[in-house]
């Protein structure tokens, strides 16, 4: 599941149950319903997706907190039993809260999972589930008997249903979305999402299981492989603002499509030109100005002599990682399956500062400007790192100023306006506005990675097509 990162608990809490909708043979519909608190068609490569008419779509409609969280309802058991889950493409495991919640241990089944912001731990049981109209026999799921963070404990939804790869699974369990392909519950190895990002609606969105929904969408979509089964992993091309490279993933980055993040997350490098240029407030990097005042000329040097820029930092001590092998000095990492459950130490923040100061100071080479100039603006971005524990703010009042942002994916462009990537909070003077950027830093060879949450796939609808292995996106209707 994605980082859940708290904004002034915005993405801590989701409200209500969800009505489901009637849908028919072999297709699900999962519709979001919208939290005012804040025919067929043929896509470009000639692949035939069934569309809202066909007879074998199912949707399940998804309620919508402050455009920060999607979630819908699904049953368990006989009597069912019902429960608010997140669908969530960036994990693979479903649980919900055991009645037995108490720090139980049972042998060979118990389970853990940690999460961006949270974990949880219980057993594994057997049952059958119901999502909108199917039902799905014998699917294994976990009995959370402890959800000890304040994220699970504070929140109003119940559970999560994972939508990602059995890699990543705990338990090697198989996914529910697995068990409605191998059950023939669904016409189509495909689901789409659409996440309605208008306030003063009611529905916040729809999930479509075995097909998509021609309403929700415009014109075709744009269709990438998935690089890495775990996550929805595709790559992704230059990133801009307002036209212009930021110098990150002009040679391809990674990026994970996850419907269980709020946010959209990146590199703390190219986060902070991002919000340097949206007017976010950062924190201010003593190390960063350290590296810059100390190094900056050195950097501007290699640069100019054409040495490779991965391994600069290496070549003036402050990072052991030479852009082939090894790590970063700095990152001690402790990893498991799921990159969710990664944790870093940075004991040495020179070796970050430096390597983002080189993509800056190259970045800055490339306009022509002084010596004097790209230090400057190296340094100043030294004031606007993000901060790693949470969300940077903006001035309500200067949305208009705001540039775009886009992202290359596929060979096209996609953009996010100042509207769509900034989050509203509140009414009138007491206001809040927040960026929709925050820092995530994979180290190699699994990062730079990226993490498309919310904020993208509101802007876009998207297509995880399980039997092509790609993924697909156009824009929102």
């Amino acid at each position: 599941m994605g980082s859940k990162y708290s904004l002034v608990a915005l993405f801590l809490l989701l409200l209500h149950p969800v009505v489901l909708s009637g849908p028919t043979n072999g297709i699900i519909r999962v519709g979001l319903k919208k939290n005012k608190i804040l025919k067929r068609h043929t896509d470009e490569v000639g692949a035939t997706l069934r569309d809202e008419n066909s007879d074998d779509i199912s949707n399940i409609r998804l309620k919508n907190y402050m455009n920060a969280q999607y979630f819908g309802q699904i049953s368990i058991g006989t009597p069912p039993q019902k429960f608010s889950v997140i669908f969530d493409t960036g994990s693979s495991n479903l649980w919900v809260p055991s009645s037995k919640f108490l720090p139980l241990i049972y042998a060979g089944s118990s389970a853990e999972i940690h999460y961006g912001t949270g974990q949880i731990s219980g057993f594994f049981s057997q049952d059958h589930v119901k999502v909108g109209d199917l039902n799905v026999y014998d699917q294994d799921f976990i009995e959370a008997t402890r959800e000890p963070s304040l994220t699970f404990l504070a929140a109003k939804f119940d559970g999560i249903l994972g939508l990602g790869f059995q890699e990543i699974s705990v338990g090697n369990a198989a996914p529910i979305w697995y068990n409605m392909l191998n059950q023939q519950l669904v016409a189509q190895p495909v689901f789409s999402f659409w996440l309605n990002r208008k306030t003063d609606e009611e529905q916040g969105g729809e999930i479509v299981f075995g097909g998509v929904d021609s309403d929700h969408y415009k014109g075709v979509h744009t269709y990438v492989p998935v690089t890495h089964k775990g996550y929805w992993q595709i790559e992704i091309g230059d990133v801009q603002i307002d036209g212009e490279t930021t110098g990150f993933c002009a040679a391809k980055c990674s990026a994970i499509v996850d419907s269980g993040t709020s946010l959209l997350a990146g590199p703390t490098g190219v986060i902070a030109q991002i919000n340097h240029a949206i007017g976010a407030v950062g924190v201010v990097s003593q190390e960063c100005k350290a590296v810059v005042a100390q190094y900056g000329k050195v950097i501007l040097d290699k640069l100019m002599n054409k040495a490779l820029p991965q391994q600069i930092c290496s070549q003036i001590g402050l990072c052991t990682f030479d852009g082939t092998q090894g790590v970063s000095k700095g990152i001690q990492s402790v990893v498991d399956k799921n990159i969710k459950k990664t944790s870093y130490s940075w004991n040495d923040a020179g070796c970050t500062a430096c390597e983002m100061a080189v993509v800056w100071i190259k970045n800055r080479l490339r306009l022509n400007e002084t010596e004097d100039q790209i230090l400057d603006y190296a340094n100043s971005l030294c004031d606007m790192v993000p901060n790693p524990n949470g969300e940077s703010v903006v001035e309500c009042s200067t949305l208009s100023e705001m540039p775009n942002v886009s992202f290359t994916i596929g060979g096209k462009v996609f953009e996010l306006s100042p509207e769509q990537y900034i989050l509203k909070v509140g009414k009138g003077a007491t206001a809040q506005c927040i960026s929709g950027f925050i820092a995530l830093d994979i180290a190699p060879p699994r990062g730079p990675l990226w993490i498309l949450g919310d904020i993208f796939m509101g802007r876009y609808h998207t297509v995880f097509d399980y039997g092509n292995m790609k993924v697909g996106f156009a824009e929102s209707a």
